[in-house]
């Protein structure tokens, strides 16, 4: 065993994640979540925030600070969702902006089906995987622990 690998006993036993995604594609962000719970042995609490869950605040400052300190801050890994409709989000750059300053680790994952990956991710990703279990909870495990 080399050094720089870890057991599974030495694993997190609960990943806390933030999933960046368009409401307007909310698809691509369920499938994800079914993806990581369908898992074996992967605990995640999701620190997403689903349409159906959207957070009150009044004003931009307001849900950015929100984001900032009850989604992001919390989170483990935060993971973006690599659909070209990145490109046209300024939430999910927002997001990825507030990763970064709270030193966030960032996985990039391509769409399935999908071979290019939007330039901002690929800019502020730390590491991107495809849309496979085994790769997105690979990338997880590697970038917190």
């Amino acid at each position: 065993m080399s050094f720089n690998s870890r057991s599974s006993s030495n694993r997190r036993s609960e990943y806390r994640l933030f999933i960046s995604h368009s409401w307007e594609y909310s698809d691509e962000y369920n499938r994800m979540v079914e993806l990581l719970r369908d898992y074996p042995n992967f605990s995640f609490r999701n620190y997403s925030v689903p349409k159906v869950d959207e957070i009150d605040a009044d004003t931009e400052e307001e849900l950015e600070q929100a984001l900032r300190e009850d989604q992001i801050k919390p989170a483990t890994v935060v993971i973006i969702l690599g659909g070209m409709y990145v490109a046209h989000s300024n939430w999910i750059k927002k997001e990825t902006i507030l990763a970064e300053i709270e030193s966030k680790p960032i996985l990039g994952v391509t769409p399935r089906g999908n071979e290019q990956m939007p330039n901002f991710v690929e800019d502020h990703a730390d590491q991107i995987v495809g849309w496979q279990g085994k790769s997105v909870v690979e990338g997880i495990r590697d970038l917190a622990d």
